[in-house]
């Protein structure tokens, strides 16, 4: 695991103690170190962020001297340090073996939290009967991902669609010259199958087609990275953060613009391969230390996601690198105002905001709260449906729950509106597809803006 990015964040960070932090640290043992928790599950969380999630909230809950060592086998490793005020030694064990082997340990009662980069699968839900691994009690957002395609920093490639990725992966396609590059082999690098990450290109890219046989497999996202950007003709997927000294490729789902995996497009989870990360628990937790350190996750914790190389969920306006090129009459609607970086999406056939949307919401509240006379504005997307009546019906209804939740909370958008099948984000018309596109988009216009006239 790489610790160098640790050890910095130990020496800069510095948060004050909450005064319930004498509270959290009663009753625990002095003399003997007290593991608080576990994390198992995904190495694209437990590589770098998982820890730094933990050391900072470990300092922000008065423990000094917090060191980090590695564990007994490649990417694990223990955070250790002191709790003056309760005199106590308290450390926190991160395995990061793909997510898979997080709801395994989750199940066997031997971790607190499975750390995972793609959603629970049904079979992995099973063993925990009377316990909904999909509720708002078990499953937490902590970050968004970019899905990253790589290739070799010579490979003048510099866009691939959704299906061109499928033929490479496949092996129907094995010469670059076949998607416009320089004619040579293609190598196949992915993850290996205990990886969040290859379940999270498998569902999105691949779907029941295998991997080419020939393709090498990789535990770790740094060591594929490096990889591909010492091996001409290479190519492979790791997450956003282990992009490192390979080329980036722009991805295009369907008949749609290509886009690069950025903070707008990442957040928003408009990018083709955009993914959440998660972190579950087996209902609400019952051990405090989980509770207060996913609150501190959820929260704070999130500019930390940021530094670590993911994108946050914090809500900030952006103005979209393809703004220029909206038809007109949306920008009008828009004009000197800015997208927020956050979508709002909806619980499968429902019309019900699912879990990120949830806590988007109360981040929103806390935003507009904090910009006094900003103008909010809603606009709902659809796909392309029966009618071109019904999808800009559904397209409002989606606007409105927005609102609706909003006025509960003293938040009152200035427009609210319903654009049908406009904008979509993916040209594919599959399930997936249909829900990329069926969003609420966020727009303000700032106090200063409209000052401006920017």
């Amino acid at each position: 695991m790489k610790l160098p990015f640790l050890r910095c964040l130990l020496l800069s960070l510095f948060l004050a103690a909450p005064a319930s932090a004498a509270d959290l640290f009663e009753g625990l043992r002095a003399g003997v170190p007290n593991q608080l928790f576990r994390i198992d599950g995904s190495n694209t969380i437990g590589a770098e962020l998982a820890p730094a999630l933990v050391m900072s909230w470990m300092k922000q809950n008065g423990v000094v001297g917090v060191g980090i060592s590695s564990g007994n086998q490649p990417n694990e490793v223990r955070l250790r340090g002191f709790h003056p005020e309760s005199g106590t030694e308290v450390m926190v064990d991160i395995a990061a073996h793909g997510s898979s082997t997080g709801f395994k340990a989750l199940a066997g009662g031997k971790t607190d939290i499975a750390a995972a980069s793609r959603p629970v699968k049904d079979k992995e839900s099973h063993p925990f009967p009377g316990v909904d691994l999909n509720s708002h009690d078990s499953e937490h957002i902590i970050g968004i991902d970019g899905l990253a395609i790589i290739v070799n920093p010579a490979n003048p490639v510099s866009s691939l669609s959704v299906d061109q990725l499928l033929d490479i992966f496949s092996g129907r396609i094995r010469d670059w010259s076949e998607v416009g590059g320089f004619g040579g082999k293609i190598s196949v690098l992915a993850r290996d199958e205990n990886s969040g990450t290859w379940d999270s290109f498998e569902s999105m890219v691949l779907g029941d087609t295998p991997l080419r046989r020939d393709a090498e497999r990789f535990e770790s996202n740094n060591n594929l990275s490096d990889k591909v950007s010492k091996t001409p003709g290479a190519i492979g997927f790791v997450g956003l953060s282990a992009v490192r000294d390979a080329k980036l490729v722009a991805v295009s789902a369907g008949d749609v613009m290509s886009m690069y995996p950025g903070k707008l497009t990442v957040a928003t989870e408009d990018y083709p391969l955009s993914r959440r990360l998660y972190m579950y628990t087996a209902g609400r937790p019952s051990n405090p230390f989980v509770s207060d350190f996913l609150d501190f996750v959820a929260r704070g914790g999130q500019r930390l996601v940021d530094q670590v190389g993911f994108v946050s969920q914090d809500v900030q306006p952006v103005m979209p690198e393809n703004y220029a090129r909206l038809p007109e009459t949306f920008r009008k609607m828009t004009q000197d105002a800015r997208r927020l970086s956050v979508n709002f999406r909806f619980q499968q056939g429902s019309a019900h905001l699912d879990n990120k949307a949830r806590r988007d919401l109360e981040r929103l509240v806390e935003f507009v709260k904090q910009n006094p006379g900003a103008d909010l504005m809603l606009f709902g997307f659809g796909d392309e449906g029966v009618s071109e009546v019904r999808t800009m019906l559904l397209s409002r209804h989606r606007a409105m729950a927005v609102a609706r939740e909003l006025r509960q909370q003293g938040i009152y958008p200035d427009l609210t509106e319903g654009l049908g099948a406009d904008l979509p984000v993916s040209g594919v018309a599959d399930f997936e597809g249909k829900l990329k596109n069926q969003r609420v988009e966020a727009w303000v216009r700032l106090p200063q803006q409209m000052a401006d006239g920017e």
